[in-house]
Parts: structure tokens; sequence; C-alpha cells
């Protein structure tokens, strides 16, 4: 059969003759099923792929009592972070077989939670993925919403007491703010995030304990809301107020990407005057002028990750499952240097 063929066309059994195994253990694939050799799903997976096979998820359901679909609860989505964790989440669902259901939340708030995890129940979802930043969020009322529908936070704090695979935004800050102390900065000015956002909150603890363990105290800390607007007017804040700084950690890129164009319309150089640091590693930040000093999170990994576990959970929804921790890495560019000399 060619390649190009319709999938409508194609069935499991084609799959099975391609892959030259019975249409059994391609079930038992597609199914996830623990017993399979990984050479022979490897075979499935790739007879799947070139013949371009879809099951029919309709039939698939009713022998497995599954829907297919999982539920995705985000927040945020106009911001690079939680974009990309949703955009990679179901790049790997798709991989898995699955479909995804999305309940975008309007605002930050348990309500918003409450409501787009029931939202996603009654779509009868298998499972329920939850990108949801929020400072102090009750994890066992999200439990208790979830209800016997398996659910895996991301990006949460690793004490929640809950299923989740997080980025270690804490020990991130820490290695921002340990480069600009290795290069000599003593007055460093702090740009956070929104204080609601956990991420935010770790970031600012972060770069503070860095600060901290080296004898500085921070030069300034503002808190603004992650975009490019805040950046530059909290940096224009920190120019009128006089307030002495030669390095600057901000809590996103974007936000860094204003504050370089607040000093740059003051005729502050950045590397020479000032040293700035951002977080994430937007595709952009390595454009900026100058090329922007900042921490990279790995965010294909922490979707794989998620999927991973929650598929774990719909599988094995009794045993217990520790806490994915991913550790960010600085990657350092042009807009990072010595200080000029601190008098």
């Amino acid at each position: 059969m060619s390649a190009s063929a319709p999938s409508s066309r194609v069935t499991i059994h084609d799959v099975a003759r391609h892959a030259g195994v019975s249409h059994q253990t391609v079930s038992r694939v597609m199914n996830e099923h623990p017993s399979v050799a990984a050479t022979t799903r490897q075979k499935v997976l790739d007879a799947i792929q070139a013949l371009r096979y879809q099951p029919n998820l309709a039939a698939r359901s009713l022998v497995t009592q599954r829907s297919g679909t999982l539920g995705v609860v985000g927040f945020g989505l106009t911001y690079y972070g939680p974009a990309q964790m949703i955009v990679n989440i179901e790049q790997a669902a798709r991989g898995r077989g699955y479909g995804v259901a999305l309940a975008s939340i309007p605002e930050l708030s348990e309500t918003e939670i409450e409501r787009a995890v029931l939202e996603l129940r009654r779509q009868n979802v298998d499972g329920i993925l939850l990108i949801t930043p929020l400072r102090g969020a009750d994890a066992e009322r999200i439990r208790s919403l979830c209800g016997s529908v398996p659910f895996v936070l991301v990006d949460t704090t690793e004490s929640s007491g809950v299923p989740g695979v997080t980025i270690d935004q804490k020990a991130g800050a820490c290695l921002a703010a340990q480069h600009l102390v290795s290069l000599g900065h003593q007055r460093v000015a702090l740009l956070s995030g929104p204080s609601r956002w956990h991420d935010a909150r770790l970031r600012l603890e972060g770069w503070r304990e860095a600060l901290s363990e080296a004898g500085l105290t921070p030069a300034a800390v503002l808190e603004g809301d992650w975009s490019a607007g805040s950046g530059f007017g909290l940096t224009q804040e920190l120019l009128a107020a006089r307030t002495p700084f030669t390095g600057l950690l901000v809590g996103n890129d974007q936000m860094a990407l204003g504050a370089l164009w607040a000093l740059h319309e003051r005729g502050v150089a950045v590397p020479d005057d000032v040293s700035i640091v951002g977080f994430d590693d937007i595709p952009e930040s390595r454009f900026f002028h100058p090329p922007l000093s900042t921490v990279r999170q790995d965010f294909a990994a922490l979707g794989s990750l998620s999927l991973a576990a929650l598929l774990e959970a719909i599988e094995s929804p009794t045993s217990s499952r520790p806490a994915h921790v991913l550790t960010p890495e600085l990657l350092v560019r042009a807009s990072t240097a010595a200080p000029p000399s601190q008098s």
C-alpha cells in the first residue's frame, strides 16, 4: 500500500501487515500496553506514521471506555511560557494518539479554574493537565474537583502534594543572579513578574537568595506584569529615581526588551553601563540589541513529561508518582559584562 494513500482507507489490519505483527499487537501499542517490546512498539509506530493511519476514536472508546481526549486548563496563553507549554503538550499528545480539549481561563482565580475543570469533565476527558500558575492555589480543592479523573499540575510548586511536572524557577533565577555576581556586579536591581504567579515569586526568591549569599541586597525591587511595556515603565522609574545599579535581573524576556529600550532612550549603554539578564529564552531574545543573556526553559521536555505523567496516572491511578523537576540553563550573550568601576 502506498504511503500516500488516504488515511480514511487505512485500517488497523493494514498497519499490522506493514509492521509484520498481529492486529492485536497494534491495538496494544495504541493503548499504551506495557507488555509490548520496545522494538516491536517502534515498528508499529513507524507503520502508523508511514501509512498515516488515524484510529477510529469512537470505536476505540467503546472498547476502552475512554474518549481518547485529554483536557488542558490554561491561563495566560498570550505569554510565551504558557503558550509554549500548550503547544508542546498538544504535539506530545498527538504523537501518542490523543486529542486535546483546551479550556482557557480569562483570569487567574480559583473560581475560573473550577469552572474549567468542570467543563472538561462534562466532555468526558480521560485526564486533565492544569497549567494554572496561581500562587496559593488549593491543591486539595483541585483534587476534589477532578474526582475520579486523573490529573497532573504543570509548572506547579513542588510542595503542592499532588502529581506535577515543573521547571525549577528558583534555580534558574539563582543562575542569573550568580552570573551577575561573578562578573563583579554589586548593585543589582530586580524587575519581577506579577506576584500572584508562583513563577514570579520563585524567580524573585532565587534572585534574593543568590544575592544574599554574596553578601548583597537588591538596589531596588519593582513588580511588573510580564509585558515589554511594564519593563519599559519600571526601568524609567529606576532611572528617574536615580537608583544606582549596574545589573538588572528581569522576570522575563519581554520585560527585558522594554528595559533595553528605556535604557537606550536615556543613553545608558548595555552592557557597558548596565548588564541585563532575562528569563525564558524567547526565539527573538538572541536578536535583541544587544543579544540577551537569559535563562532557558525546556518547554518541549516539560510537555512530553507532563503527558507521560498523565498517561501513567490514567493507566495506574492508584500508584504514587514523584514530582518531575526540570532544571533550566543560563545562556550568556552580549547583554552582560563586567560592571564599570563602582565607587
